[in-house]
C-alpha cells in the first residue's frame, strides 16, 4: 500500500504541487538505543500492515463541510477504509504498511496535518491515535473487543 516515493508530489485540488504521505521503506533493522536489534524477527519481515484509528476535535464545523472535506480526503486517498464525523470531532480508520509502530503512527501524525489544506479539512488537533498491528486486529475482532471492522466503507455520521 505504497503512497508515493519520497519526495514524489501529488495534485491538489487546485493544481498545486503538494508532497504526498508516504510510508518509510523496509531498510536495515531498527537498532534500539541498547545498540540491539529487535529479537521478534519483525526487522527481516519487511513492511506489515497496520490497524490505524486517528480522532481528531475541534471547534463546531458544519457537517456537510465536514462530511465533504472527509469525503475529498478519502478520494485523494483511498487507502482510507472509513470515516465517522460529528460537527466537532471525527474519526478516520484505515490500513498503513510500515516498517514498523513507529513509522505507521508517524505517518499517521502526519495524516490531519498534512492535507487539512488540500481537502478543505476543520482545522481540528488530533486528540487519539491507536496503531495495531494486524494479527491483534483480527484477535480483537475475534473476541468481540475493540472496534468493529471498517464497514460500511466510506464517510459516515456517528
Amino acid at each position: 500500500m505504497r503512497r508515493a516515493r519520497p519526495g514524489a508530489a501529488s495534485k491538489g485540488p487546485r493544481g498545486s504541487a503538494e508532497r504526498a504521505l508516504t510510508s518509510v521503506a523496509a531498510g536495515e533493522a531498527y537498532e534500539e538505543e541498547s545498540g540491539r536489534e529487535p529479537t521478534d524477527g519483525s526487522a527481516e519481515e519487511g513492511p506489515r500492515l497496520w490497524h490505524v484509528t486517528l480522532s481528531v476535535s475541534g471547534a463546531e464545523a458544519p457537517l456537510a463541510e465536514v462530511r465533504r472535506g472527509l469525503e475529498q480526503l478519502a478520494h485523494d486517498h483511498p487507502f482510507l477504509l472509513t470515516s465517522r464525523y460529528a460537527g466537532d470531532h471525527a474519526e478516520i480508520r484505515y490500513w498503513e504498511e510500515a516498517r514498523d509502530l513507529h513509522d505507521a503512527a508517524a505517518v499517521a501524525l502526519r495524516l490531519w496535518g498534512e492535507h487539512r489544506r488540500t481537502s478543505q479539512l476543520p482545522p481540528w488537533e488530533i486528540v487519539g491515535l491507536e496503531v495495531i498491528d494486524r494479527q491483534t486486529y483480527h484477535h480483537r475482532i475475534a473476541e468481540g473487543y475493540g472496534p468493529l471492522p471498517a464497514t460500511p466503507v466510506g464517510v459516515h455520521p456517528f
